[in-house]
Parts: structure tokens; C-alpha cells; sequence
């Protein structure tokens, strides 16, 4: 079984925490018995996480050597520079090494569906943000947050909306669906 959950932001990519106070998890909005993440999304990032009871396939989709595509929405602070972006498509020198180059494209605007965050992203007059869409095939701890940071660009606010041919579409945040 596979299950795509649009995960909101606040919210553990696990079933249960330990913390005093416990924070959100996944067992607060999937009721299916027996499956685990394939893989992670920090809980201050947003969008889809998978979810299976076969473990050949979470090693599938999460082994970097199998390259599954990963396609996030990224606004950051700052104005992208032509440098900037050139520098994120060449792979970026991390503390734990290079990254491989991602597909990175500057957008106009945020996809009309896209949801407001709860809570909304700070907003500051005097600093403009952007929009990016990066693809990645690795999936490095926290990687697109340090790879936008590399380059003077941090990031607000992150939204996975793909890995390989599963897509985010047609899920609103907290709402899942068995594929």
C-alpha cells in the first residue's frame, strides 16, 4: 500500500513524540494501520510525504542510488540573483559535502492553488521574497534549506509537492489518499 499525505507545517513526519508538550503527528490525521514514511519532511516544511507497509518500495523511493526526483516550492528571502541562481544549478559545497546540480527555476508568483501556511510566513516591507522551484535527486538532511541559504538566499518557506511520478495535486494540507 501507498499513501500520499499532504503533511502541514507543525506537523512530525512520524506516528508518535515523546516531547513534553507532544507536538503534532501523523497519527493525529492517518488512520491506516501498519505504514511508515518512505523518507522525512522537516516539520517546518509542508507538502507531500509517502507513506508504506512495503519496505522494498520506501527503499525504492528513498535511496538516493534509485535518483527519485524531488520537486519543492521555495520562497526565500531576497531577490534571486542571474549569480545566485547559477550557483544553486551548479550544485552548491555544503558542510557535508557537494551537492549534485538541481533544476532550478525562478517563478513570476506562487501556483494559484497553493494554500496560505498556517501560521502565514513573517512578512517585512523593506525585504522582498521570491519563489523558486528546485528538483532535487538527493536528500540530504534539511539540503534545499542550506542550499538556498549557501547562496544568500534563506528560505521562508518549503513545499515538496513531488517525489518521482507521485504528485501532491488534488490534496489539501492534512488530507491523504491511497494510490
Amino acid at each position: 500500500m501507498l499513501v500520499l499525505f499532504n503533511k502541514p507545517w507543525g506537523v512530525l513526519s512520524q506516528f508518535s513524540d515523546r516531547s513534553d508538550p507532544p507536538r503534532p503527528t501523523l497519527a493525529a490525521y492517518i488512520d491506516v494501520a501498519d505504514v511508515y514514511p518512505a523518507g522525512r519532511l522537516d516539520h517546518d516544511s509542508e507538502g507531500l510525504l509517502l507513506l508504506t507497509d512495503d519496505g522494498a518500495l520506501a527503499h525504492r523511493l528513498t535511496d538516493p542510488r534509485h535518483k527519485q526526483a524531488k520537486i519543492y516550492l521555495v520562497q526565500v528571502e531576497g531577490t534571486p540573483t542571474t549569480d545566485a541562481l547559477e550557483a544553486l544549478r551548479r550544485g552548491v559545497d555544503l558542510n557535508d559535502g557537494p551537492t549534485l546540480p538541481p533544476e532550478v527555476e525562478a517563478l513570476d508568483s506562487p501556483p494559484a492553488w497553493l494554500w496560505p501556511r498556517d501560521p502565514p510566513v513573517r512578512f517585512r516591507k523593506t525585504v522582498p521574497d521570491a519563489w523558486l522551484e528546485i528538483t532535487i535527486t538527493e536528500g540530504r538532511n534539511r539540503q534545499v534549506r542550506r542550499m538556498t541559504a549557501a547562496v544568500g538566499l534563506p528560505t521562508l518557506r518549503l513545499v515538496r509537492v513531488a517525489i518521482g511520478a507521485h504528485r501532491l495535486e488534488g490534496l489539501a494540507p492534512g488530507a491523504w489518499r491511497a494510490v
